[in-house]
């Protein structure tokens, strides 16, 4: 047994796992996180949010009941096991990726634990009866799973000294400065969201609305995420013109154009939705494109990628040189 129990572990030091195989793992984490948004705002259009008003189980039982709301919902939380074998294979598998890359370990091992805080925040979400500041800081903190699943991946793509820096400051510090406006812009729609007409559950005795402008909440909210997505846009293209100048650095102009687009199409839907009196698919469409989005925004962040050390707007390089990337 001894023998045996030697020979087992001798295999799980020897094991390790190729740089393009671990990619494809956090790949598929980040596809697994980003998925699970979209049919966690399906289970909200749907009016599933009370679809199994117990968790774990769905009316007491481990089989949901045969009611569409009843099997939306519990679809959605058994989706979440896939998503948490995806995110413990990229965590795990960064410790036996060779070259081993101990800032991937950090990163990874924020998946599982986001996870697991979206398990619990879910269980209390079920529990208050959808409260709208629950479900906005459910949806945030999956975006920020979502921060870290890119980071993974993105990080995981490169070797120390692949990527070159940027002596560009202005190109890259106008690209970091469209984080926060997104940031601004995608909360501002959760909150809209939470003061429609689809809060989660068709049972208005049991889930709260935001009405802090009484009536007028709803178009209140609206008309402020609107100027908002209005701004952004222009933030881009602002970004855009200021990447493009000459001696600018415009490695980031590609995905700096794919989010201007996606921003100039989500005006079109939020116009849209609102002409049409906020029909459901078309809101699960608003929200699962904001997910899009963000990651367009990710996407451009990394591609700027980082200032040369020791320049002008470089911040303090980090020990390990492959953060840089």
């Amino acid at each position: 047994m001894a023998r045996a129990d030697s020979r087992l572990l001798d295999r799980i030091r020897q094991f390790s796992i190729s740089p393009e195989r671990y990619q494809v793992i956090t790949l598929i984490a980040l596809i697994t996180l980003v998925g699970i948004v979209f049919t966690g705002a399906g289970v909200r259009l749907t009016a599933s949010g009370l679809g199994c008003p117990d968790w774990p189980k769905c009316y007491g039982g481990y089989v949901a009941p045969a009611q569409i709301n009843a099997w939306i919902e519990y679809g959605n939380r058994l989706l979440t096991g896939i998503v948490s074998i995806a995110v413990i294979a990229a965590c795990l598998l960064a410790f036996f990726r060779r070259p081993y890359r101990k800032h991937l370990v950090w990163i990874g091992a924020l998946l599982p634990l986001g996870v697991i805080g979206q398990i619990v925040l879910g269980a209390f979400v079920v529990y208050y009866h959808l409260p709208p500041e629950l479900v906005i800081f459910h949806f945030i903190l999956s975006m920020i799973l979502i921060d870290a699943a890119f980071a993974l991946c993105w990080c995981s793509r490169y070797e120390p000294g692949e990527r070159r820096y940027s002596t560009d400051w202005v190109s890259t510090w106008a690209v970091r400065a469209l984080i926060p406006v997104g940031q601004l812009t995608i909360f501002l729609g959760t909150i809209t969201t939470a003061s429609g007409p689809h809060p989660g559950d068709h049972n208005e005795e049991l889930v709260r609305r935001f009405d802090f402008k009484g009536v007028d909440t709803l178009e209140w909210i609206v008309q402020r995420h609107a100027a908002m997505a209005v701004i952004f846009a222009l933030s881009v293209v602002a970004v855009i013109f200021i990447v493009r100048r000459k001696g600018g650095d415009s490695r980031a102009q590609k995905p700096l154009f794919v989010t201007l687009g996606m921003i100039c199409l989500q005006i079109g839907i939020g116009i849209l939705q609102w002409q049409l009196h906020l029909p459901a698919w078309l809101v699960w469409c608003h929200v699962a494109l904001a997910t899009l989005l963000w990651v367009a925004v990710l996407w451009s962040v990394a591609t700027a990628g980082q200032i040369t050390p020791g320049t002008k707007g470089a911040l303090r390089r980090h020990p390990d040189p492959a953060v840089s990337n």
